[in-house]
């Protein structure tokens, strides 16, 4: 079944990136405008069935369980704020690529609190990037501003990598629907007050502009964030960042097809490395009979 939730994720989160910049590019819509409504959208969403199931298990989240999912929804509030950004100043491929390096700063991350990964997990990490490395061609950016774009979407990776250490605590004692709809509604609540503080609108957008919007809110918010949150609570965060590494080729062969981007020379070299990559670290998780965090990494548990 993960197998299942992963790929759907990936698809999902895959063509965030072309959806997003061909909204921002044929409408009036605007950086932050995406990511309130998505995650505005997506918290209601999420909620109705459990309001209608368990209402009572608002009632019962703990301090312990809020903080986490606080944390990890202003981590995401700011990872929006700059992968959408950096969408607009450069490439796709190149911004999906440098936001997706959450895994190498999870395992940072992890490494600063006293984690120590065994030795195939850190060679799978690396071979990884450097199927990241391969894809972008080394290429920082051709432009200040592009260099600006990279800039940014290295920060989206630390943030997002943040957002999954945060909603894998959280996730640990609480559901899918209640972790999201807190998660996805405070990160509304603060992507607004950027949006209000930044002067950017939230509403008064053509037609175009809300079909776009709906089509990033299903596609990317609710298939493919969800499906990741729904594996951390089977998958440790470095796993679950590393098979969101696919979310690279698939964002770049998308953008080639719909948006007309030149598609990296190293994209095909560089998805069998973060292939060969993603199975090191799943075998090495697997040997060591769980990860940093001391979960059991089973690819096969539901």
């Amino acid at each position: 079944m993960n197998f299942i939730v992963a790929a759907l994720g990936v698809l999902g989160v895959a063509s965030s990136g072309p959806l997003i910049a061909g909204t921002l590019g044929a409408t009036s819509v605007t950086a932050l405008a995406i990511a309130f409504w998505r995650n505005a959208i997506a918290a209601v969403v999420m909620a109705s069935p459990v309001l209608i199931r368990e209402p009572r298990q608002f009632r019962k989240i703990t301090r312990n369980e809020f903080t986490w999912s606080a944390v990890a929804a202003v981590a995401l509030a700011f990872h929006f704020a700059c992968f959408i950004t950096a969408l607009q100043l450069t490439s796709v491929a190149a911004a999906t690529a440098l936001v997706c390096l959450q895994s190498a700063w999870i395992a940072v991350f992890q490494l600063l609190r006293g984690t120590k990964h065994r030795w195939p997990v850190l060679v799978g990490l690396g071979i990884a990037l450097g199927g990241v490395a391969a894809i972008t061609g080394f290429d920082m950016g051709s432009s200040p501003k592009a260099f600006l774009g990279d800039i940014l979407a290295l920060a989206g990776g630390a943030l997002a990598g943040l957002y999954t250490l945060a909603g894998g605590k959280a996730r640990q004692s609480m559901g899918i629907g209640t972790y999201t709809t807190l998660c996805y509604g405070i990160c509304a609540a603060v992507v607004a007050v950027l949006a209000i503080t930044g002067g950017q609108p939230l509403v008064g957008f053509d037609a175009g502009g809300w079909l776009g919007i709906v089509a990033i809110t299903v596609c990317a918010q609710l298939v493919g964030h969800t499906a990741f949150n729904h594996l951390l609570a089977t998958m440790s965060p470095l796993l679950v960042s590393m098979i969101i590494l696919l979310e690279i080729p698939g964002a770049a062969i998308l953008a080639a097809v719909f948006l007309h981007e030149t598609l990296p020379a190293g994209t095909y070299a560089g998805l069998a490395l973060i292939l060969v990559g993603l199975a090191v670290v799943v075998a090495g998780q697997r040997s060591g009979k769980g990860d940093a965090e001391g979960k059991i990494a089973e690819l096969g548990t539901d």
